[in-house]
């Protein structure tokens, strides 16, 4: 049997992986992202501004991150409904609720 050069392999896996998220901060860049909510009187939020200005009610919103359109959201079903949430990056500051109101 023919002995395996493990660490050439691993090497090209990560450069793989390098090139991969690279291309992938290229497509993230190139997103619509989130830079403001409105919320309602309960504090829920109904609606988000981008940074191209557009305003989107809740549902479009939901179905523009659900075709990966929106950059630094997710959609997770919680509550028996899809829910826009925030990446989980650690970063309080950023998260949906925390963005300024319009």
């Amino acid at each position: 049997m023919a002995e395996k050069d493990f660490e050439k392999i691993y090497n090209e896996y990560r450069n793989q992986s390098e090139q991969n998220e690279n291309k992938s901060q290229q497509e993230i860049s190139d997103k619509e992202q989130i830079t403001a909510v409105r919320k309602n009187d309960d504090g829920d939020i109904i609606a988000f501004k981008t940074n191209t200005g557009r305003e989107l009610d809740y549902v479009t919103a939901l179905e523009e991150a659900k075709l990966g359109n929106l950059a630094h959201v997710d959609v997770f079903h919680k509550y028996g409904r899809d829910i826009i949430r925030s990446e989980p990056d650690g970063i309080k500051e950023n998260n949906l609720d925390q963005l300024p109101e319009f």
